[in-house]
């Protein structure tokens, strides 16, 4: 078995999309998806470019494969490049499963439970009223998690100690409201510097969150040691890390409680399985990060089903509701909670006709943000 060709799908929904097949030579296909949303077309080049290594292998070789593609140009895979090598390496995954008609948590050590809970993307963050109505709609829905975003993106200038207050005012009101059994999750979303970080995580310890996500930038992993040792919050980070080098610091120095490990950026499966196991042994939960498609929801459920310490998943789309004419059929889900399929590879299905008719996505960036004296701030 040989694979044959591989080829990319570039699609703009609600958000832009880079989807990938890896077709063997019987014709049967494997589907991924790559992350780092807004650089899509570089992506698709290096996935061309991966191509000429990959075509002709054996698609079992998942491992050898990826070790090519990430060492192969002799300096080390950044980003681009590990976005690319994800969709293939998802794509491989999902083929093996296909080839030996097994859904890919069985090729892993098969199931450790029978759902995983996962968290919606709640909205209202600047004003608790509606923050509260629309956790109130996906609690109604069996979520038993809110999340949502720090505040202070909807102002014409984003102000840290400003956003800092009304995102605490936020939490209490939430916790306020739902009591202690809602699990609750807040993306700081790399805003904040670490003075304004350790006051917002001091301020809502009493709060009893379930994680703060990302209340750092992302560059230096180190830094997560200054806001460690001066709050008790559980703290939540990696979606911007790839590779296992990229966690390796907030792993062995136990700096995060939950790795968000993100499977369409970080190396794919083959790579998201060694910082999963290798978190178990500093007893981190892994958090897959989720904000993209259906090839992106299925492998976080194989992952987080099959993973001893797995927390929660994030879903920021539930599965069946959205790009339903290109991924006919999605992972199962019930009721705030991923469900295990008994269909060979990510158990989902593809129809790269119906993707070939959607617009492609334009050149970009994400949505930028700027402070009151006009610097530029993390989105």
């Amino acid at each position: 078995m040989k694979i044959a060709s591989i080829d990319v799908y570039p699609i703009m929904s609600w958000r832009p999309h880079l989807f990938v097949t890896v077709t063997a030579d019987d014709g049967t296909f494997g589907v991924g998806e790559s992350g780092l949303s807004w650089q899509e077309k570089p992506i698709a080049a290096a996935i061309e470019r991966f191509s000429e290594l990959v075509v002709g292998e054996d698609p079992m070789r998942t491992e050898h494969l990826w070790q090519l593609m990430a060492r192969a140009s002799f300096f080390p895979a950044d980003r681009i490049n590990c976005a690319a090598i994800s969709a293939i390496d998802l794509a491989l995954w999902d083929l093996k499963g296909k080839l030996l008609g097994q859904p890919v948590y069985n090729l892993i050590g098969g199931l450790v439970r029978n759902r995983i809970h996962c968290y919606p993307h709640n909205e209202g963050e600047d004003d608790p009223a509606q923050l509260i109505d629309d956790i109130e709609r996906t609690v109604a829905d069996g979520w038993r998690f809110a999340r949502w975003g720090f505040s202070g993106t909807t102002s014409e200038a984003f102000d840290p100690s400003d956003a800092v207050r009304k995102s605490v005012r936020a939490i209490e009101a939430v916790r306020s409201h739902f009591g202690p059994e809602l699990e609750l999750c807040v993306d700081v979303h790399t805003r904040i510097d670490l003075p304004d970080a350790l006051r917002y995580c001091r301020a809502v310890e009493d709060v009893n969150p379930y994680f703060i996500e990302d209340a750092l930038r992302s560059e230096r992993p180190e830094s997560y040691r200054r806001l460690r040792e001066r709050t008790s919050v559980p703290l939540a980070a990696g979606e911007q890390w790839f590779t296992k080098w990229g966690f390796a610091t907030a792993i062995e120095e136990e700096l995060i409680d939950y790795a968000r490990i993100d499977l369409c950026l970080v190396g794919g499966f083959t790579e998201a399985l060694k910082i999963g196991r290798w978190a178990e042994t500093h007893h981190i939960q892994i958090v897959p990060h989720n904000p993209l498609g259906p090839v992106s929801s299925a492998a976080g459920a194989h992952l987080t089903l099959a993973a001893a310490n797995a927390g929660v998943l994030e879903m920021a789309k539930e599965p069946g509701t959205n790009l339903q004419d290109v991924f006919p059929q999605q992972a199962p889900f019930e009721r705030g909670h991923a469900l295990p399929t008994d269909q060979p590879g990510w158990g989902i299905t593809f129809d790269a006709e119906a993707a070939s008719g959607y617009p492609e996505p334009g050149v970009g960036y994400a949505p930028m943000l700027k402070r009151r004296d006009g610097s530029f701030t993390n989105w």
